[in-house]
């Protein structure tokens, strides 16, 4: 998916109404080795014009497990799959596609994916740690894709604290 140079697939990710709801299943149903879980409300950076999410990750075989709960704030990416029943909802949202390297790699991707006319849906950054933004694939292959850069910093920091099976 997204065969581009320094890009690698990371990630599946599930949209759910109910994080902790499907971290248990993840764990009971599908052997997740546990999860690291947080708030983007909490990374101290304004979140003005940004969905408030609750994620929890975990690696198995190699790929990143994401499990989102949207709890607020203005985008419908992360909700128009959830209708709101008396169950907890998991729903398939998107793979994500890593760029390794430098900012400078980063922007290339980027001007690369949207100068092919992929629709962007949405975008956004944490400090100088993080960017990412999502293509709308939902026509072509029945969900989102994101497509994320991290700093050194960022990526060692989650490797640290990401539960992982096989464990590392």
């Amino acid at each position: 998916m997204y065969a581009a140079p320094k890009a690698s697939h990371q990630q599946v990710a599930y949209v759910t109404d109910d994080l902790d709801a499907a971290m248990a299943l993840f764990q009971r149903e599908y052997g997740a080795p546990g999860f690291y879980s947080f708030s983007n409300a909490d990374s101290g950076m304004p979140m003005e014009g940004q969905p408030i999410l609750r994620i929890a990750l975990a690696r198995v075989g190699g790929v990143e497990i994401e499990l989102i709960q949207p709890i607020g704030g203005a985008s419908d990416i992360f909700t128009d799959v959830l209708k709101g029943g008396a169950k907890p909802e998991i729903r398939f949202h998107h793979v994500a596609i890593r760029v390794n390297g430098t900012l400078t790699d980063w922007a290339a991707h980027r001007a690369e994916v949207l100068a092919k006319g992929r629709p962007l849906a949405f975008e956004g950054e944490l400090g100088e740690d993080l960017r990412f933004f999502y293509t709308d694939e939902r026509a072509l292959l029945g969900h989102f894709v994101e497509h994320v850069w991290m700093s050194p910093g960022l990526l060692g920091q989650l490797d640290a604290v990401v539960p992982r099976y096989p464990a590392a």
